[in-house]
């Protein structure tokens, strides 16, 4: 029963919807819908209601092989780069220094740990991925996985996802407190940038889509793959590279920016392929990580304390605005998303689009840089 097909895509789904009812109505809202939906497909694989890592679905290689691509390829329709000018240069500067210090926290974390121990041959592959995740957000992460095939690692990956998420959860508190704490010790007068008093309503969550439109979007996207497959063959180079620079380009078209669906389809396929990571993940190779736990934890950290500490001495060398040089570190860290809270908790109007826009930009960018660290590595 549990290697049907129908019943596997049954039981996937409803773990989304079970996550996403979760994190919208009960205490479970502090947690991401993104690591719940790992969670919740670790217990059911390790309970033995759908299948794991040992008696792996071919549902589950479907997955890694093709909806994975396509949640990267969709959540990068959302990045439009003629609209980065209304970020300002500050806002553009922080955030470039913020990723320089990413790279370097990468680089400095390494030295922390015996590296090769604790994630074996994927090392490489691991800071690639760190320094995708912590420059743009998880779109970049994933990129880099599904390619070097971390994914497979399932304890590994899941153990850097915890590590992650709870990483990221404290460097929201500190970047909250970061411009009243800076402010006593190193005042800097508050930048307010001109033209960027927008409504974020253009960056609703709210799509409504219907068959024509879904079908188009469908289309686009199943058609980039393909292209991206076929270039990838001849020309040697990995495919989600093409997948995401013919995102990029295809964002930038305003035909493409009004059909509604990306973020839609984008959020659904990134959950479908973490409930199967999560799958990947059971508890004998979690016993293992187990053991790795601290390794991990002193791995991200380090990451994000070196970017944070080199992200506040370029502020204080350029004398920045402490709320901008906080949310550049957000979109970051975090993406655009909280950002774009940190913004709005600073209720720095002024900062709100720019928030976006950034996180925009490590989107774009990231995968770039994480594929250039693991294969500097």
């Amino acid at each position: 029963m549990i290697q049907n097909p129908l019943y596997i895509l049954t039981v996937l789904c409803g773990l989304i919807f079970i996550s996403e009812w979760l994190t919208r109505n009960t205490f479970l809202k502090h947690i991401s819908g993104a690591l719940l939906v790992i969670i919740l497909g670790a217990i059911l694989a390790n309970a033995g209601l759908i299948p794991s890592a040992s008696n792996a679905s071919p549902v589950y290689d479907t997955i890694f092989r093709y909806v994975a691509p396509a949640s990267i390829f969709y959540l990068l329709l959302g990045v439009d780069l003629k609209q980065l000018k209304k970020a300002g240069l500050p806002m553009l500067l922080a955030f470039a220094f913020g990723a320089l210090g990413t790279g370097l926290g990468v680089m400095l974390a390494l030295q922390l740990i015996d590296y090769q121990a604790v994630f074996g041959e994927n090392y490489a592959a691991i800071a690639g991925m760190m320094t995708g995740t912590y420059i743009g957000g998880s779109a970049n992460f994933n990129a880099v996985a599904l390619h070097y095939d971390v994914v497979r690692d399932g304890a590994i990956y899941t153990g850097i996802v915890v590590a992650d998420n709870i990483v990221t959860a404290v460097w929201m508190l500190v970047t909250l407190s970061l411009p009243a704490i800076m402010m006593k010790l190193r005042p800097h007068k508050a930048l307010i940038m001109e033209g960027t008093h927008q409504s974020v309503n253009d960056y609703s969550e709210r799509e409504h889509v219907g068959p024509l439109r879904l079908g188009l979007m469908l289309f686009i996207g199943m058609t980039a793959m393909l292209v991206s497959n076929l270039l990838a063959e001849q020309l040697n180079i990995p495919s989600v590279l093409i997948l995401t620079t013919i995102a990029l380009i295809l964002a930038q078209l305003k035909v493409i920016q009004v059909i509604p669906g990306a973020k839609m389809l984008g959020m659904f396929t990134v959950y479908l392929f973490l409930v199967v990571v999560g799958a990947f993940c059971e508890f004998s190779a979690l016993v293992e990580v187990g053991e790795n736990a601290f390794p991990i934890l002193l791995f991200t950290t380090a990451i994000v304390v070196v970017h944070g500490l080199f992200l506040v001495v370029m502020g204080l060398i350029l004398k920045s605005d402490w709320s901008i040089i906080a949310i550049a570190s957000q979109a970051n860290i975090g993406g655009g998303s909280t950002a774009l809270a940190l913004a709005k908790s600073f209720n720095r109007h002024d900062l709100l689009l720019p928030a976006i826009l950034a996180g925009s930009i490590g989107t774009g960018v990231g995968t770039y840089f994480g594929f250039l660290v693991a294969g500097i590595l």
